[in-house]
């Protein structure tokens, strides 16, 4: 079975978020293998310079990349590509019939992503040109697993 993982930096304070996201793994359960994990974000000062940010990115880098050795590593970022939900769900199949069997997908602090973890990657995700709090960032990203997965299954949640 395909093991499915959302590395986030930072934890869902608010109970609605992760009730949101519990009910999207129940849901993937007859899927896939699918947890979250999240690391803690870097501490830094009211004011960061770039050097600072630049350093707490690459330690939180090093725990993803960590974290999702030998998976097909999905970041997301600003940068990356941005894929209709069909299109989302032909990549992760793609992705399966060349031989993964685990898949991780990356949401970086407010800050964004390291370099390296973005490199790292198979391909970057955008999941929008807008701007979201990383908190509804997640819950969207389960969301779209879950939809890509009925998809792939010929499920009717995607119409």
């Amino acid at each position: 079975m395909l093991s499915v993982t959302i590395l986030c930096i930072g934890k869902l304070k608010e109970k609605y978020w992760r009730e949101a996201c519990e009910e999207y793994a129940k849901r993937l359960g007859a899927f896939c293998k699918f947890r979250i994990v999240e690391f803690s974000e870097s501490r830094l000062p009211e004011r960061p310079s770039d050097a600072q940010i630049a350093e707490a990115l690459d330690m939180e880098g090093e725990k993803i990349l960590e974290a999702a050795k030998g998976s097909f590593l999905i970041p997301l970022c600003i940068e990356g590509r941005e894929l209709s939900s069909p299109k989302l769900a032909e990549g992760i199949q793609q992705a399966t019939v060349g031989g993964a069997s685990a898949i991780s997908f990356a949401i970086g602090s407010s800050f964004g992503l390291s370099d390296g973890v973005k490199q790292s990657g198979n391909f970057c995700l955008s999941m929008s040109p807008m701007t979201f709090p990383h908190q509804l960032a997640r819950v969207m990203l389960c969301e779209q697993v879950y939809r890509t997965f009925q998809i792939m299954n010929h499920g009717k949640y995607h119409k």
